[in-house]
């Protein structure tokens, strides 16, 4: 049974700082590509950051330069660093894994942790 569990997130001021955390079991990690997105009261869920089963990230726009992915494939963690928050952060950050095998895809998602940037 796959499980992504998230966890760190919660109320932080403007300008302040978190660590999302996202433990996986029963996939194999170091073969999954990971994610994290976000989905905002009445917004479409969107990709935050990725990154690569070979370490290579990519950021959405509105957090390149804020926010930082890392894997620690021992611990089958992803982590996303978020610094300099703002208010326009505020969302449910969900955790995905993205596993290919044999043509074909398959998607997972942890159930969210909330986080919220208000003074």
């Amino acid at each position: 049974q796959v499980q992504l569990v998230e966890s760190g997130g919660g109320l932080v001021q403007p300008g302040g700082s978190l660590r999302l955390s996202c433990a996986a079991s029963g996939i194999i990690f170091s073969n999954a590509a990971m994610g994290w997105y976000r989905q905002a009261p009445g917004k479409q869920r969107e990709l935050v950051a990725s990154i690569t089963r070979g370490g290579s990230t990519n950021y959405a726009d509105s957090v390149k330069g804020r926010f930082t992915i890392s894997r620690d494939n021992a611990k089958n963690t992803v982590y996303l660093q978020m610094n300099s928050l703002r208010p326009e952060d505020t969302a449910v950050y969900y955790c995905n894994a993205e596993i290919r095998t044999y043509g074909n895809k398959y998607d997972y998602w942890g159930q969210g942790t909330q986080v919220t940037v208000s003074s």
